[in-house]
């Protein structure tokens, strides 16, 4: 399995667990889970992935996208994209890289 496979794999894992939530929650879940836990260059071979048609990856994920973090996109902000990233902490980690000081961040399950 090269990278690539690797992280369809995994981003469909995650959205795997999404379609399980409530349907509004998916697309927001899947895209906190990958900014939260992704580092910037495992989002930039997605969006590679992504801009070449998305090929093996579920609708649910091509659907995050827009919420995604694209890495580089707006380095002039203080958002955890481009250069704030490599710089704010060792491997492009920590806060600046996107990374919440929270536990968890998700969704709140909206009872039915």
């Amino acid at each position: 399995m090269n990278v690539d496979q690797k992280l369809v794999y995994m981003a469909n894992q995650i959205a795997t667990f999404f379609e399980s939530q409530p349907k509004e929650d998916g697309p927001e879940g899947v895209a906190i889970h990958i900014n939260k836990f992704w580092e910037p260059r495992m989002r930039t071979k997605l969006f590679a992935i992504l801009d070449a048609g998305g090929e093996g990856l579920k609708p649910l994920v091509i659907e995050a996208a827009p919420h995604i973090r694209r890495p580089g996109a707006d380095p002039d902000t203080g958002s955890g994209t481009g250069m704030d990233a490599t710089r704010g902490a060792p491997e492009g980690r920590g806060t600046p890289a996107g990374e919440a000081k929270s536990e968890t961040d998700f969704p709140e399950h909206r009872p039915a």
